[in-house]
């Protein structure tokens, strides 16, 4: 089962198979980082830029997932 602290869990599970990681794609950071990063690329200037734009995208991500925990109890 993936550790979801770190990775926020699936992003799209599907009902009854949540600790199944065979049945639940990507994961929710990987979900952020996909929505974080054309933005970033559309403004990169070559190959290093836009692997540097890939890291970027993961560390919003780190980001967002913190967030959603420490916001989970706010309403």
């Amino acid at each position: 089962m993936n550790d979801t602290s770190k990775d926020g869990g699936p992003a799209y599970p599907i009902p009854n198979l949540e600790s199944d990681a065979d049945f639940n794609g990507m994961s929710l950071r990987d979900w952020f980082a996909g929505q974080a990063l054309p933005a970033m690329v559309a403004k990169a200037k070559g190959p290093t830029a836009t692997k540097n734009s890939a890291h970027k995208a993961y560390a919003i991500a780190d980001e967002m997932i913190k967030a959603r925990k420490e916001n989970r109890h706010v309403r």
